[in-house]
């Protein structure tokens, strides 16, 4: 890519940013788009806070920055919780990151790129040239000015190692100061049993009782058989739908809006009173749901929630063999009632064995069907190839505004599009692993997404040119270094127009403009007829932001000194996604669920992967550029940084896996004092009980219709998250 190209990709990006933001604070400023842009605050009633909204003129609107920067970390941290404040210590260490690789990679190794003269650049013609007089490709091979290089790359690889166990470290200290600190909690009681063995003498509930009132009789509490109610669940979605139309049209007073065409976009059919309709079906539905409750006592799966009075003997169960066979009365700690995924619970082992298998066989069937758009998009990069390809298009591709745009913008603008198709996917797939929290899910869904981003729009990507035809190149594994030496920098500004493009754009228009959900609610709205009265909060979603995230710190440590120009581009990334996002975690998104700041080790990972890639890269570069020494010297990084990840992981990540013996003894001893302990043993009774089988009801919809019975008994229903 030339920078002309590079130049209109960035202005068009830039523009659309401005637009976003203008946009963004304007329409936050109108309380009619309260629920679109603060649904947080109108769901917990603290809109009135929010002084700024429909106030002011044009720069009040931008009062928010101020409002999103203003927050202290322990603010966030009691606001959104510790996944919040990981997920914002992943920008602050990235900042840490390039802020020093900036200073390095734009003062000192991109003014010895420029002025090399191994690409022969003509300076009157800047314009029209290659990015790659900026990269080290433009310095004369076996020139002294490459040991420049080399020490950045060890000075470099020493701070990101640094900032790595400072930032394990204070992550592991917040995590205990959080559970010290945090109020009891389910999980830290209770246990999941399962594989219970069957009795043809005793119920699976009186074996559990039996079992651990026995062999726990001074710690055990309770216990909370998991049942069969799929079909429960389903009933019950459909009542919730039902009583939230009910509910909409009782709120309707013109006559005419209670009554429509019973077909789509109201063709065909003839008017019928919708609120007899809805009535009707929501007792019939209530006739089912009471059958199907009753049945459903009866149908026990061999899997229990356990409780115990003290977080230590939950942990010790969780921990211990408890049954003589290893297959039978299986343990692990249990999640938060609000976190349990309960579809799986009645799945055999068989049957999430052949589960697993077949997730695997779709990543990479899906992993192999997403090179189609990456071999378009590298086609879109080469007008050559591209020329040849469509011959008709020779005539429009000379119009100099038109190549720069398909060159320079349209490629990373269709990647970035398929791309955002992966992380719903990953999400389904994780589902039907086996998986018994929310959280596991989406931790399992973020590892699927991060790896299928790397190998598809790095290596994919990377490989797609000349190197895809040399496969001899992959049976001989001392050539991978030569083989990305010479892919990885022809690369580099495609990459660097993906990050503005991605990276820029895609966070101002997806995250902080919603502009999905803007869309969706309108064709909802005025297309479909479909309003909905409950505020609606979502939840962060970790399996799609920290992939991207994380993505963008490969490309910033791969080409640190391969390309620094790719370096101002990602700071500036990394500045906007600080203030943006903690924007959404205080106004935007409520969690869902708490891990206790589990995403921090695919973080860690991730960044030591980053940087093994950098080194084998460099130890190619520097056999290429005659610099054979400067190669020799490189081989010892990657080892190095082995060791220091394998005694990271020793160190801390032990930490991340269950809380210390110690901690777990001084909380316990903390509620014998505690008066609300006795009321809370009272509720964890109840706590992992399905949701479909607990009597909440719902309210009456209103005064029934004339001619209507007003003694309709209320239907029960479950919570709406299972």
């Amino acid at each position: 890519m030339i920078l002309s190209a590079l130049l209109t990709s960035v202005g068009i990006n830039v523009a659309l940013c401005l637009v976003f933001f203008v946009s963004y604070s304007i329409l936050r400023n109108r309380p009619s788009n309260a629920e679109l842009y603060l649904p947080r605050l109108v769901a917990n009633g603290k809109l009135e806070e929010e002084d700024e909204v429909g106030r002011g003129g044009l720069l009040s609107c931008f009062r928010w920055v101020k409002r999103a920067w203003q927050p202290t970390e322990d603010e966030l941290l009691s606001i959104s919780g510790l996944d919040a404040v990981v997920f914002m210590r992943i920008f602050i260490f990235g900042l840490r990151v390039f802020r020093f690789a900036v200073i390095v990679g734009i003062f000192i190794l991109l003014p010895f790129n420029y002025m090399g003269n191994q690409l022969n650049i003509d300076f009157t013609d800047l314009p029209n040239k290659s990015l790659e007089t900026f990269s080290i490709s433009n310095v004369d091979d076996g020139s002294n000015r490459l040991w420049i290089h080399f020490s950045a790359i060890y000075i470099f690889t020493a701070v990101v190692c640094y900032l790595l166990y400072y930032e394990y470290d204070y992550i592991a200290s917040k995590r205990i100061a959080y559970f010290y600190s945090s109020k009891p909690r389910p999980s830290q009681f209770t246990i999941l049993v399962r594989s219970i063995p069957a009795s043809p003498d005793r119920s699976f509930s009186e074996s559990v009782e039996t079992f651990f009132s026995e062999y726990y009789p001074s710690t055990y509490l309770s216990h909370a058989v998991v049942r069969r109610t799929n079909k429960l669940k389903g009933l019950i979605n459909d009542a919730d739908k039902a009583y939230k139309k009910l509910v909409h049209l009782k709120s309707k007073k013109d006559s005419e809006q209670s009554s429509k065409r019973t077909c789509f976009m109201g063709l065909f059919r003839k008017k019928v009173d919708l609120l007899d309709h809805y009535e009707k079906k929501l007792e019939d539905i209530e006739g089912n749901v009471r059958t199907e409750r009753t049945s459903a006592i009866g149908k026990e799966v061999p899997a229990a929630f356990v409780s115990f009075k003290t977080r230590l003997s939950a942990a010790v169960a969780a921990h211990l063999q408890q049954g003589v066979k290893p297959t039978k009365w299986l343990t692990e700690q249990a999640p938060d009632p609000q976190d349990v995924y309960w579809p799986f619970f009645s799945a055999s082992f068989v049957k999430i064995w052949i589960c697993n298998i077949a997730v695997i066989f779709a990543c990479i069937s899906i992993t192999i069907l997403f090179l189609v758009p990456v071999l378009l998009v590298q086609g879109l990069t080469h007008l050559d190839q591209l020329e040849i390809l469509l011959p008709f298009l020779t005539g429009v591709l000379k119009v100099k505004i038109i190549s720069q745009v398909i060159t320079g913008y349209l490629p990373s603008l269709i990647l970035d599009s398929f791309l955002s198709l992966v992380p719903p996917v990953m999400i389904v797939l994780s589902s039907i692993q086996g998986y018994i929290a929310l959280s596991q899910i989406e931790k399992s869904a973020c590892i699927k997404v991060l790896w299928f981003t790397i190998w598809n729009i790095f290596f994919a990507n990377v490989l797609s040119g000349t190197a895809l035809y040399r496969f001899d190149v992959l049976f001989e594994p001392k050539r991978i270094p030569e083989l990305l030496a010479v892919a990885v920098p022809a690369q580099a500004s495609f990459f660097i127009a993906y990050v503005v493009t991605s990276g820029w754009t895609k966070t101002f228009s997806s995250e902080l403009f919603r502009l999905k959900r803007l869309i969706w609610r309108h064709f909802k709205g005025n297309l479909c007829c479909k309003y909905d009265h409950e505020t609606k909060v979502p939840s962060n979603p970790y399996h799609s932001e920290i992939p991207r995230i994380l993505f963008f710190s490969l490309l910033g440590i791969t080409y640190f000194f391969l390309a620094p120009l790719i370096l101002p581009f990602l700071l500036i990334y990394y500045c906007f996604g600080y203030i943006i996002y903690r924007n959404q975690l205080l106004n935007v998104y409520e969690p869902k669920f708490e891990t206790g700041g589990k995403f921090w080790p695919v973080v860690h990972d991730a960044t030591i992967f980053s940087l093994i890639l950098m080194h084998i890269i460099a130890v190619g570069i520097f056999g290429l550029k005659k610099v054979p020494l400067a190669s020799s010297l490189t081989v010892p990084l990657p080892i190095i940084t082995l060791i220091f990840n394998s005694y990271c992981r020793r160190r801390f990540l032990p930490s991340f896996k269950g809380y210390p013996a110690e901690c777990l003894i001084n909380k316990d001893r903390v509620d014998i004092s505690d008066p609300v302990i006795s009321s809370f043993y009272r509720k964890l009774e109840s706590a992992y009980k399905d949701p479909s089988m607990k009597p909440v009801r719902y309210s009456e919809a209103g005064e029934s219709s004339s001619n209507s019975s007003s003694s309709t008994s209320p239907l029960l229903r479950g919570a709406d998250n299972y």
